[in-house]
């Protein structure tokens, strides 16, 4: 199992300096603005790196001098840091700096690995690569390369926030885009079709979870559209009728924990290496999020999770080693874990949700 175990970030958004260990297993909370999202964000940032897509993410995140601490005039350039391990091999480390163009884009300064994983037969030093000016990881061929290559290629950030009737989710998709689960769920009917005709298990495990959520569910329709057929519409069917309903007759926080089973529960070899997801809790009673912490805990055992959330309901289901605590101090974002050994007593008498709205393990809240 890849992992990052830890991130060290320097001049990004509202994160002028922060080391975060990092397990299987994250939640984030803090108060909004904290810089939950930031952290999000900023693994995006590298996925565009590694994907050669920086410069358009930079651009749509309205130029480099907005992705500066405090911009440029603070902030002269982007710093990180990831310590990543793979089954027995542990503790390599990667580092780089970027720095802001004329242009307002940005150039990477340097890279560097820190070879610390076991050689392989027939490898030899240097224990040190760099990476020169202008260059990337996407170009560097060695091992540890391929390693983080493959970690980052692999994140993927989701946001089932937009349930409104113009959301795509509740639009037409092309049946053939059924491989990987769009971040906006777009293409949740031909995911849900390829998972129906050659998995029927993990499928059938989706539909129970739905309905675990949504007693009155009782199955999706996926067949093409009528007249239109490269296309499929999530159509589905109450238990009470023989009637098929429209994606336009979802609820919101029904359509958004159908994406969310289906990220969660799809087959193992087909998760993201790092799944990241902003406030999943949102539109969902508080059963359904009893049942979403269960399925994060249950896809954590097999990839990485990032989960924001400002829920009571759900941080109660977490154990306190599994609490990332965001705040800010100033216009800096400052994280911490949790540690359980420290809040014993307190946990004896009270919830992690009681302690949040005390302001006792901090977070923003009370």
């Amino acid at each position: 199992m890849l992992t990052f175990t830890n991130v060290t970030i320097s001049g990004y958004k509202s994160i002028e300096h922060a080391s975060i260990d990092l397990r299987p297993l994250n939640v984030l909370i803090g108060a909004n603005g904290s810089g939950k999202s930031n952290l999000l964000s900023f693994f995006g940032f590298l996925y565009n790196l590694c994907e050669e897509h920086l410069s358009a993410f930079v651009n749509e995140s309205g130029g480099a001098a907005a992705l500066l601490f405090q911009g440029p005039k603070v902030t002269e350039s982007l710093k990180a840091s990831l310590t990543f391990g793979v089954s027995e091999l542990e503790g390599n480390d990667y580092s780089i700096e970027l720095c802001r163009t004329s242009d307002d884009a940005f150039v990477v300064k340097e890279e560097r690995f820190e070879r610390e994983m076991p050689l392989l037969p027939g490898e030899g030093p240097p224990s040190l690569t760099v990476f020169g000016p202008g260059q990337s990881l996407v170009e560097g061929k060695v091992r540890d390369a391929m390693y983080l290559r493959a970690l980052l290629h692999d994140c993927r950030e989701f946001h089932f926030n937009d349930t409104s009737r113009e959301a795509k989710v509740r639009r037409r998709a092309y049946i053939g885009d059924r491989e990987l689960l769009h971040h906006d769920s777009r293409n949740l009917a031909s995911v849900l079709n390829r998972l129906r005709r050659s998995q029927p298990d993990c499928y059938h495990r989706i539909v129970n979870t739905i309905r675990q959520i949504a007693p009155w569910f009782d199955d999706f329709v996926l067949a093409p559209v009528l007249g239109d057929l490269p296309n499929i519409l999530l159509n589905w069917r109450d238990r009470y009728s023989d009637q098929v309903y429209g994606p336009h007759q979802l609820s919101d926080g029904t359509l958004r924990a159908m994406g969310l089973a289906t990220l969660l529960l799809q087959p193992v070899d087909r998760l993201p290496k790092l799944i990241l997801i902003d406030e999943p809790e949102l539109g969902l009673h508080p059963q359904a999020i009893v049942v979403l912490a269960e399925l994060i805990k249950q896809a954590s055992h097999h990839c990485q999770v990032i989960v924001a959330t400002q829920s009571s309901g759900l941080l109660d289901q977490f154990g306190a080693e599994d609490v990332i605590v965001v705040d800010r101090e100033g216009p800096a974002s400052t994280f911490r874990r949790l540690e359980p050994e420290k809040l014993d007593e307190w946990l004896e008498e009270y919830t992690l949700s009681e302690l949040w709205e005390k302001n006792v393990i901090g977070g923003g809240r009370g």
